[in-house]
């Protein structure tokens, strides 16, 4: 294994001789196996996603991958197969490639240092956690899987390179689920569970604890095994080109994409490769129906979930359905229409080979894969309120941060638009700035002719202006006053609202509830979303409105997540009538709880909730206390607002 040492992460290297544990090995996880196989025998389906919890051996099948793929060229002759784990603190300089700032600054010379995509080039390109990766560093990724090549346009560098690779990503949908645009860009999608059968759970036990005393005997027991699978794969790719993918079959793939509504035409592609790719793979020399089917069970799901509190799956009636109407679409006679050009492109073979082909282009904003986009569906499980799909307010933390990249509030750091040079350590490299500033000393370095003069304290990051994600904390009142006046259903439905723009901007949220005599975390700082909707769903209300409990037990949160996560700047977000109850002096103590989060430096929202001809205006009153803003329920919600809202003036 190589290592190097990247802005703090390890970049891990593997070229497949460790006794690493075998693929033929893992027990069941059948469809994660068979899916990264056709991305092997077919890397133009570009990648698959492997979504599950912690200790399903997601990342061991990936890594036994590599091991599996046939021999490539290298500079000494044939080498094996590497697998690059990209670590998620990677740079984008880091993953694409940049300057080779030792020979420019010795010697003046423009010379291009490749990335982790140019080695992992014929290889396995495993990203762990792929849901907690920056989205831009996502997109490049995904462009390069689908592309084959990585064009680099940036720091006076133009250069292109190869970069063919199986892309493998994991992730744990608690820790927070991907963009649906970016579950689109990847090819195929595999969700995995632990087995209930004993029987599994016991051999999977046994067959980690014969590796983990013996890893080389063990490996050696399965490499026959592992050889025949290598076999097939370089068997496979060597007949893909001569699979025939018949019109009837490219009607029953159209067919079914229709009927699952997807956006766009990238999923009628994907079915397609991998499709071609499933019958090269068992040995036939045409697609089928079966092929077909296997190919929409691992490329439509993941397609369907266009919002982030859908669920993810596919139903096996509705496959079923849908492939009984394929069929009646198959057996019907198409109707005669002219042999123009449109009908010639849709014929076999003339499946796009590249990125300038593709309907859906690279970045889905083709014809049929742009912006415009249905209405989602509601989930089943997605409170059914009547605010819950308004746009609500954009409400940012003031100032400048060094957090997350998200898309919430402003922020300077290692990622966003480039603004000026900088002396600051760590911060990239500007190329404009470290010429000038060079250029600046030439005379007195005695330079008179040829080549620039350089110093390392000539060196001048590249200071940049972005956005950034923020921990969010949701304080609900959830007392009998709220729910007397039929206003909850209301308050829930903005508290959707404002987790979808949560999802969408990278935050992290959290979720109390007030009521009866204490406040509730229901949910504590979390990125998935969803399981903050479907705990807020369960929520009971009535009691009275302890609310310096609520804020009190928000400020113990921020302070909290200030230790773990020290850059993630927080905003409060409290939505009620106001009307604190319990205790002695209520309203008084609920005044001082607030004045604690101003004094931390906590931004905050008061969204009131008070309705009626007779309004005591309790909310504006604590807004005023928190140092924040005060915005009416129904101004939040409103579809037509378009202006942003600032928690602090």
């Amino acid at each position: 294994m190589c290592r190097c040492v990247v802005a703090g992460t390890e970049t891990k290297v593997r070229t497949g001789n460790e006794a690493g544990f075998p693929f033929s090995a893992v027990v069941g996880q059948d469809r994660l196996r068979l899916a990264l196989v056709l991305c092997a025998v077919h890397p133009g389906i570009g990648g698959v996603l492997v979504r599950g919890e912690k200790g399903t051996a997601k990342s061991t099948v990936v890594r036994a991958l590599a091991a599996l793929l046939p021999p490539v060229a290298g500079e000494t002759g044939p080498r094996r197969s590497r697998l690059v784990e990209l670590p998620v603190g990677a740079t984008e300089d880091r993953v694409v490639g940049s300057l080779d700032l030792e020979k420019v600054l010795r010697n003046g010379e423009q010379a291009f240092q490749p990335g982790l995509l140019a080695a992992a080039h014929h290889g396995v390109l495993y990203v762990d956690e792929v849901n907690l990766l920056h989205d831009h560093l996502v997109d490049v990724l995904l462009d390069a899987a689908a592309m084959g090549r990585v064009h680099i346009e940036r720091d006076g560098v133009s250069h292109s390179h190869p970069a063919q690779f199986v892309l493998v990503g994991t992730m744990n949908p608690e820790e927070g689920e991907l963009r649906p645009q970016l579950l689109d860009r990847f090819g195929l999608a595999v969700d995995v569970v632990a087995s209930r059968e004993v029987e599994v759970r016991m051999q999977v036990v046994r067959r980690r604890l014969d590796y983990e005393r013996d890893p080389d005997a063990f490996a050696a027991s399965y490499a026959e095994e592992d050889r025949l699978l290598a076999e097939q794969i370089v068997a496979a790719r060597d007949t893909l080109d001569a699979i025939e993918l018949s019109d009837n079959e490219l009607r029953r793939i159209a067919s079914l994409c229709a009927s699952f509504d997807v956006d766009g035409m990238r999923a009628d592609l994907v079915v397609a490769r991998t499709a071609t790719a499933h019958a090269a793979w068992r040995g036939a020399t045409a697609v089928a129906e079966e092929d077909v089917r296997v190919a929409a069970e691992l490329a439509l799901p993941h397609r369907r979930r266009r919002d982030p509190f859908d669920e993810p799956g596919l139903d096996p009636q509705q496959l079923d359905d849908a492939m009984d109407q394929a069929a009646k679409d198959v057996e019907a006679e198409a109707p005669e229409a002219p042999q123009d050009s449109q009908q010639a492109d849709s014929a076999p073979g003339a499946e796009p080979e590249g990125p300038d082909d593709d309907p859906a282009g690279p970045d889905g904003d083709g014809p049929g894969g742009g912006e415009t986009r249905k209405a989602p569906a509601q989930s089943e499980t997605r409170p059914q309120t009547p605010l819950a799909s308004a746009k609500p307010r954009h409400l940012t933390v003031p100032g400048v941060g060094e957090g997350a990249p998200g898309r919430r509030s402003r922020s300077q750091g290692g990622h966003g638009r480039v603004v000026r040079p900088t002396t600051e350590r760590g911060k990239g490299f500007h190329l404009l700035g470290t010429l000038f500033e060079a250029a600046r000393h030439q005379y007195a370095r005695g330079r008179v002719g040829g080549r620039m003069v350089f110093e390392p304290g000539d060196l001048r990051g590249a200071y940049r202006e972005g956005r950034e994600g923020n921990l969010v904390v949701f304080v609900v009142d959830a007392s009998g006053s709220m729910a007397a006046r039929n206003r909850l259903a209301a308050v829930t439905g903005a508290v959707v609202a404002l987790l979808r723009d949560a999802y969408q901007r990278r935050d992290k949220v959290a979720v109390i509830t007030v009521r009866g005599a204490e406040a509730t975390l229901v949910l504590p700082p979390t990125s998935s979303v969803d399981i903050a909707v479907r705990r807020l769903a369960g929520v009971t209300s009535g009691g009275k409105t302890p609310l310096a409990q609520g804020l009190l037990r928000a400020h113990d949160v921020v302070l909290r997540e200030r230790v773990r996560d020290p850059q993630r700047r927080s905003l409060v977000v409290l939505l009620t009538d106001g009307r604190a109850t319990g205790g002695v002096d209520p309203v008084r103590r609920a005044k001082f709880a607030a004045g604690l989060l101003a004094q931390a430096g906590v931004a905050s929202v008061v969204v009131d909730c008070e309705q009626g001809m007779v309004r005591l205006g309790l909310a504006a009153e604590l807004a005023r206390a928190l140092g924040g803003t005060c915005l009416q329920l129904s101004e939040l919600t409103a579809t037509s607002v378009a202006g942003v809202a600032r928690s602090v003036a």
